[in-house]
């Protein structure tokens, strides 16, 4: 008989590690389906209006999919409905994918957090800091850096990088000189070479004493490359897309799936438009062109619900499938306070989300160590831990008038929950 328990318990110890999500939506006692109904309504209210063309919106509560549609339209013109699997260029959500690739290489030993970057881009040593500039030649001088870029910089979004085209204008037009991506689109370029690169031009501000979004994503993706000696695509498929199931997930996506890519739009004199070609420097179909600048800021394409698993990963800490892709510790780490000079009670940038603060989740419905973060295009999402909750709502819209709508799906989804 002791066996018998024994073989049951380790049946259940298993099976319960091996936990996956489905998407099949299923009823959770301790969340309101009802309640949760009330997103269609709220959607095709604005889709009427016209305020959105469409949206999928997945919510996860204790591991099980509770809400998974499709709403409005994929193609506004062909009326061609939105859904729930579609495939978004998810933007800046690659970012966090790149740091637990970083966080990987860390647990391997393979690398420091504080480590000088210049230790695997030796371009970046004895970097230089931007003084005075003069716009009308785009001449500047510089002045030393107090220290390195360390790869917590990268992380922190605190190395001093900023962003190409949407950057700060001076710093966008001395990128542009040396042909320094954006990672927003397609490039016919090299990840470590234009990374390489940008270690040669100045930073905008000293590494540690400010937050400036900005390519230190895309640097993090050539260190990858090259402690890994595979590209940023190989390894996110080896390492994370493969162990857990993450079937929808790409850099480049195959033909066969473009059809479950919803148009881009934007808009002009707050009306909605296609986005235009080259608008903003972005082709919008650059998910479908073949690329070897694998942009760990902004490359990848992907579905609500496969990165909904990426996040319920996150909250089973570190472990999905079967497969401890991070240890807990690590996660614990990785979501920690990073940035001494984030005042106290703020919201916080971790190694590579926004965290809710215990003065912010008294004023907001979001409990205190949620994780979040969103994509250029209209994409965003986060994760509870005390609710147990993961949430993504997923739109092909920028600049967009109504986002508001997003906070009252929020408002929904916490009203639903049932104690």
């Amino acid at each position: 008989m002791k066996k018998i328990i024994l073989g049951l318990l380790t049946f259940i110890v298993f099976t319960t590690n091996a936990q996956v999500l489905s998407p099949t939506v299923q009823v959770n006692p301790k969340i309101s389906a009802t309640k949760l109904s009330l997103i269609d309504s709220v959607v095709n209210q604005y889709v009427k209006n016209r305020w959105l063309i469409g949206t999928s919106v997945i919510v996860v509560k204790d591991h099980q999919v509770v809400y998974y549609k499709g709403l409005g339209y994929a193609d506004e013109k062909t009326k061609k409905p939105m859904a729930a699997n579609a495939l978004y260029r998810i933007m800046s959500q690659s970012k966090a994918i790149t740091s637990l690739a970083i966080m990987q290489l860390y647990e391997q030993g393979k690398l420091n957090l504080d480590d000088n970057l210049s230790k695997y881009i030796s371009s970046f040593k004895n970097p230089k800091v931007i003084n005075e500039y003069n716009a009308k030649d785009t001449s500047y001088t510089t002045v030393d850096a107090k220290r390195e870029i360390t790869i917590r910089d990268l992380l922190t979004h605190s190395s001093g990088i900023d962003y190409t085209d949407i950057g700060s204008s001076k710093m966008s037009a001395i990128y542009n000189n040396a042909n320094i991506p954006s990672g927003l689109g397609y490039f016919d370029a090299n990840l470590v070479d234009r990374m390489t690169a940008l270690g040669n031009l100045p930073l905008a501000h000293q590494p540690g004493e400010k937050f400036t979004y900005g390519l230190n994503s895309d640097v993090l993706g050539a260190v990858v490359e090259i402690i890994s000696g595979m590209s940023l695509e190989t390894y996110f498929n080896k390492n994370i897309f493969e162990p857990m199931g993450m079937k929808d997930t790409y850099f480049n996506v195959p033909s066969s799936k473009a059809d479950r890519m919803p148009t881009v739009y934007t808009e002009k004199q707050q009306s909605i438009i296609e986005w235009p070609e080259n608008f903003r420097k972005i082709n919008s179909d650059y998910p479908l062109k073949n690329k070897t600048y694998f942009s760990g800021g902004a490359g990848l394409s992907s579905t609500a619900f496969d990165y909904a698993i990426f996040l319920d990963m996150l909250l089973n800490k570190g472990k999905y499938n079967g497969h401890q892709i991070l240890s807990p510790r690590t996660v614990e780490v990785m979501l920690g306070h990073q940035l001494d000079f984030q005042k106290e009670g703020e919201d916080y940038f971790s190694l590579g989300f926004s965290v809710t603060s215990a003065k912010s989740a008294e004023r907001n419905l979001r409990s205190a160590g949620s994780f979040s973060w969103g994509g250029y295009y209209g994409t965003n999402y986060w994760a509870d831990p005390k609710e147990n909750l993961i949430v993504l709502i997923m739109t092909q819209h920028t600049p967009n008038s109504h986002e508001d709508l997003k906070s009252k799906i929020e408002h929904i989804i916490y009203g639903s929950l049932l104690k």
